[in-house]
């Protein structure tokens, strides 16, 4: 955290004379409250950022690419106009987010900055993850390879697990708070839901999260604890590998009915050890959920190929393994020591005459 910043307890924080600027926020946006400036200050450190492209919006918010004038470091910056704080709940969010973030740090778990305000806006500067989010990905490729998903899934493991170790439970895993850095790796965003795990003999009740993504304790409102968070993480890994989501109905009553049955319909394409752990983590009975070592110790993740890194242009398009290598790595280790020339555009070496 800066040093400087205003107290954002309450969020009462002095403005900045004409910090923000006019501009109409589009349909379907967080609301029809005015966008920020071209420039950002933070008024506590003096600090200034420039606005850059729109990465995303959320229900009460919008987040953008930023760079700090001086350094040139890029962020990603939350903005919440704070006429939407005083939305229920909202505020006790954003205040939730903020706290959280401020005492967890991991390689897979997006990590806060800062935080500042001006009259109009409040800022979380936030680890900028530049090549959007898994859900983006599943859009764009319809959906990913095994071998792509044990990549991921290893580190999504790896960042709940440091979650759940800090006693906490997520409570809204999906693909799109799934965020993805510019050197492919993935990290766990969004904590505004998140929640100290309950005491023992006791789980939270709230119905809370995303529709299609809620556990079917949680819809019966009979706890949301780590259980919830596997079944959470299920999900995503089905629609990763099958290109849609296990519980999809246009009527809310139907969705829910499908998903206390776990009822979705069996993916197709996939391997044996892939369906098997997409039945364990979709357990309807939490108790019957897999452990996160047990995730990680599955036959899909432990007897499968990895790739220890993956091409950026697999964010729309599908790479190609050979062996141990993708095949991209080889392609470019072959042109870099002129040892076999390569068909551009083909990826093999043309036949040579005899």
């Amino acid at each position: 955290m800066g040093t400087g910043s205003p107290e954002l307890k309450g969020f009462q924080c002095r403005g900045v004379p004409g910090a923000g600027r006019a501009a109409g926020m589009g349909p379907g946006s967080a609301g029809a409250e005015p966008d920020p400036g071209r420039y950002l200050r933070d008024e506590g450190s003096g600090t200034f950022y420039r606005r850059g492209r729109l990465l995303g919006e959320g229900a009460f918010g919008r987040c953008y690419q930023v760079t700090e004038v001086t350094s040139g470091r890029r962020y990603a910056v939350k903005v919440i106009p704070r006429a939407r704080l005083a939305a229920a709940g909202i505020g006790d969010r954003v205040e939730r987010e903020r706290e959280l973030h401020c005492h967890l740090r991991h390689p897979h778990i997006v990590r806060l900055h800062g935080h500042f305000a001006d009259s109009g806006h409040l800022y979380l500067l936030l680890e900028l993850c530049s090549r959007g989010s898994l859900a983006d990905i599943v859009r764009a490729r319809g959906r990913l390879t095994e071998p792509e998903v044990r990549f991921y899934l290893r580190q999504l493991l790896s960042g709940l697990r440091y979650l759940h170790g800090q006693g906490l439970v997520h409570r809204d895993l999906k693909l799109s708070n799934f965020l993805v850095t510019e050197r492919m790796r993935v990290k766990i965003g969004d904590l505004g839901l998140a929640q100290p795990a309950a005491p023992p003999g006791r789980r939270w009740g709230a119905l809370c999260g995303t529709p299609g993504y809620l556990a079917p304790e949680v819809l019966d409102r009979r706890g949301h604890a780590e259980p919830a968070d596997i079944w959470a993480l299920g999900c995503a890994v089905y629609t990763l590998l099958s290109g849609r989501a296990p519980f999809e109905a246009a009527p809310r009553p139907e969705l829910y009915r499908l998903i206390r049955g776990a009822r979705y319909p069996p993916p197709a394409r996939l391997s044996a050890r892939a369906r098997a752990l997409i039945a364990h983590m979709l357990h309807p009975e939490p108790a019957a959920r897999p452990s996160l070592a047990a995730v990680m110790g599955h036959p899909f993740l432990s007897q499968g190929f990895t790739p220890h890194t993956l091409p950026p242009r697999a964010c729309h398009s599908v790479p190609i393994f050979v062996g141990q290598e993708p095949l991209w790595r080889i392609l470019r280790c072959w042109r870099g020591c002129g040892c076999v020339p390569v068909t551009a555009g083909r990826g093999r070496a043309p036949r040579q005459r005899t």
